[in-house]
């Protein structure tokens, strides 16, 4: 796609080297200032405009984005839904404001630190559905779960498996994470208490734009126009409690007690310099799950825990993508809302160290973690504060940033007892 804020145009406003926002980027958010206001922003450089202010200047008047960009105040669903061309046409005119000297002494008013903001989730999510698209990951989880058997189940080559999680506990950035309680075998009985296998799941989201129509499925070819943009997201997961209820249907309590989701949304538009080739499937794949082309991208993850990076791995070959993961969400006839968020999965690699999630790290417990504070975690404890962050691009001087979100894990709430 031919886009301008590709072109490496220089701008007025003053972007620190390496910043994860360049003119080429432009993520949107939600925020709440000072004062307490809460609006909808564009990153660059470490500051971020008040589009509400912008809109006020008339500078964006002509462009579709507006009614959108201020339905109902505190979330981006309604600009989310104006769909691609939209999302284009909003991206185009913020770059040429940002690119032309005559608008720098209107505009600059407008910005603000990013330090001086208080980031908000970027959509309200109506549904949220996570998936298992990492070839890695899942081969590692069969190795631990069924050390005699097939790493990978037989459906799992032939469709994106997923589930349907908890919209009403995906947080924002910060947020702290409460230990949950739940049932968990101890000495092969079922006791109840709080989580002793936390975990994180390191994972890209997407987030739906344009909405679909029930009973009319997506196709793969079709998917990039019902698309918004990225983000990060941790999926925490009880991992004990996950073992003692997932059979016969399934994640549930283990997973549904709060899910990050980072609060900058990276449009597809600023990523199409990214796209790559997704990995080869075999066996051949249904004829709905189908896609050719670049439908991957080139992001690179990382998780840190207590200030120690503990993994880090890229995503371009992860197996299904985002596109067959929608084709498959709708190909019974479902329906997706503008903010709908799913997700890939823990994204892991081949190599030690490239592994997505505490389990796998420490080969369920037996290899502990060292930190560079001297201390060592198999799953997490209370007061550990893990942060994901992810790019895209493997140049430094040439990549984009998909920004960062934060979690620190709280004490069970001593409360809780089912009493």
């Amino acid at each position: 796609m031919d886009d301008i804020a590709n072109t490496g145009s220089s701008t007025w406003v003053d972007i620190p080297s390496g910043s994860p926002f360049p003119l080429r980027n432009l993520p949107l958010g939600v925020a709440r200032r000072a004062d307490g206001t809460v609006g909808a922003f564009v990153a660059i450089g470490d500051q971020a405009l008040d589009l509400a202010e912008a809109v006020g200047t008339g500078f964006l008047e002509d462009s579709p984005a507006e009614l959108g960009l201020l339905d109902a105040g505190r979330t981006l669903n309604g600009f989310a839904a104006a769909g691609r061309a939209a999302h284009t046409a909003l991206r185009r005119r913020l770059t040429e404001l940002f690119t032309d000297d005559r608008y720098a002494a209107q505009l600059s008013p407008s910005l603000i630190p990013l330090d001086e903001l208080t980031m908000l989730l970027p959509v309200a999510v109506g549904d949220y559905v996570d998936f298992y698209s990492s070839l890695h990951h899942a081969t590692n989880l069969g190795r631990l779960f069924r050390p005699d058997g097939e790493p990978l189940l037989p459906n799992w080559r032939h469709l994106p498996v997923g589930y349907h999680g908890r919209s009403g506990t995906v947080v924002a950035d910060g947020t702290d994470i409460t230990r949950p309680s739940g049932l968990r075998l101890v000495d092969g009985e079922p006791v109840f208490g709080p989580t002793n296998a936390l975990d994180i799941e390191l994972e890209v989201g997407f987030i739906v734009g344009a909405p679909s129509e029930l009973g009319h499925p997506i196709a793969t070819a079709g998917a990039d126009a019902h698309l918004f943009g990225l983000c990060l997201v941790n999926d925490w997961s009880a991992r004990d409690i996950q073992a003692y209820e997932y059979q016969p249907l399934g994640p549930f309590l283990g997973k549904s007690f709060a899910t990050s989701m980072s609060p900058w949304i990276v449009t597809l538009d600023a990523l199409e310099p990214f796209r790559v080739d997704p990995p080869a499937q075999e066996p051949p794949v249904a004829d709905y799950l189908r896609t050719t082309g670049p439908t991957s991208f080139d992001l690179h993850l990382e998780v840190e825990l207590n200030g120690t990076v503990i993994s880090a791995v890229g995503f371009a070959d992860t197996y299904w993508s985002a596109a067959q993961q929608l084709a498959h969400m709708t190909v019974n006839g479902a329906s997706v809302r503008a903010g709908d968020l799913f997700a890939s999965g823990t994204v892991s690699g081949p190599e030690p160290g490239t592994e997505g999630s505490l389990i796998e790290l420490t080969w369920r417990g037996e290899r502990p973690i060292q930190l560079a504070d001297g201390t060592s975690r198999t799953f997490l404890e209370d007061g550990d504060q893990v942060t994901l962050r992810g790019w895209a691009g493997a140049d430094p001087t040439n990549r984009i940033g998909l920004g960062s979100v934060t979690g620190t894990i709280a004490p069970a709430d001593r409360h809780t007892g089912g009493h």
